[in-house]
């Protein structure tokens, strides 16, 4: 080919070389908001860029990150869990009448617990893929059970006394010196967190989950487990919920059947500002973190500014959750 030839000939634009996967977006989009709202606090407020404080996001917020953990799976299948809340009540309810009033171990007290939440989970799921129901309905139904059976037990809220607990409650690690630790629940909370990556990135359970979510009829297809998944989901759930309960108590070291009223939704919340498609079938679990930490940061911010109602932090999730419903029509409608 002559030089002139060659010199005629339109240049080819060569593709970028690095391109964020759109699945990715929603993720994104979450960790530079959390990165922002730290920045801001971080400018605005004297001692609020210190490590204690973003790890008080994890300490305050473990139960919620647990109970999240547990919802990303639900809601990336498609489904919806409304019980949440109401069985983290009731589990506190459980683990303080069986360690104070009936001075069960802890051994015995709280491997009872997470079985409880574990088999409730498994009911629901069971329900929902035997007989073709709504998941909003069955879980709704298991909310107000939930709730129910706490107030069966008592009216009243149990103190927790016991040394041992009080103990595991009040235990902190630290992790530099004494400038910074961290407490049992968030430790509890960040390996939940790692085990649920790993479930849902790396084992036949997690794929499936995300086949469901994209298509459940697609995922018939393939020969998936789709009916043994479904149960699972909702058993993994459960027992979220029920851990969550035990977490829960170490804050308040008592167990009352108003406890965790409206814990379903910040669960939803979270999950969704974390970039899970309510749709189901793209999301995942860090962000779901995130997402929590997001709203643990709105509530630092609020307590370092001392001027603002702690209602704004709902006025706040507000605004975020139509932002991020708004994002991810937008994610979809690119998808199609």
């Amino acid at each position: 080919m002559s030089k002139d030839a060659a010199m005629a000939m339109p240049a080819t634009r060569s593709a970028p070389r690095w391109q964020l996967d759109a699945q990715y977006l929603p993720l994104a989009a979450t960790v530079a908001l959390f990165a922002l709202m730290a920045s801001f606090g971080s400018f605005m407020y004297t001692g609020f860029f210190s490590a204690q404080v973003f790890l008080n996001l994890l300490i305050d917020n473990a139960f919620l990150i647990v109970v999240a953990v547990g919802m990303t799976f639900v809601i990336l299948a498609g489904g919806i869990d409304l019980s949440v809340g109401s069985v983290v009540a009731l589990s506190t309810m459980v683990c303080a009448t069986l360690v104070e009033r009936h001075h069960w171990s802890l051994l015995w007290a709280i491997p009872l617990v997470l079985a409880m939440g574990t088999l409730f989970g498994a009911l629901m799921g069971w329900l929902i893929q035997r007989f073709r129901l709504q998941p909003f309905i069955v879980t709704l139904a298991g909310m107000f059970l939930a709730r129910g059976l706490c107030y069966l037990i008592s009216i009243d809220s149990i103190s927790i006394t016991n040394a041992s607990y009080t103990d595991l409650a009040q235990m902190r690690i630290p992790l530099w010196g004494d400038s910074a630790a961290l407490s049992l629940s968030a430790i509890l909370a960040v390996g939940v967190v790692l085990v649920a990556i790993f479930m849902a990135h790396y084992t036949e359970f997690g794929r499936t989950v995300y086949a469901l979510g994209g298509s459940e009829h697609s995922a018939l297809l393939m020969g998936l487990p789709v009916a043994r998944t479904m149960v699972l989901i909702y058993t993994l759930s459960g027992f979220c919920s029920a851990l969550g309960g035990i977490v829960f108590t170490f804050y308040t070291l008592s167990g009352y059947g108003l406890h965790a009223v409206g814990l379903e939704l910040d669960a939803i919340a979270a999950v969704v500002i974390g970039g899970t498609l309510l749709s189901g079938g793209v999301g995942f679990v860090v962000g779901s973190l995130f997402g929590v930490l997001t709203l643990g940061i709105i509530q630092t911010l609020i307590m370092f500014d001392g001027s603002l109602s702690s209602w704004w932090m709902r006025i706040v999730i507000g605004a975020l959750l139509f932002l991020f419903c708004l994002l991810q029509r937008i994610f979809e409608s690119r998808r199609r």
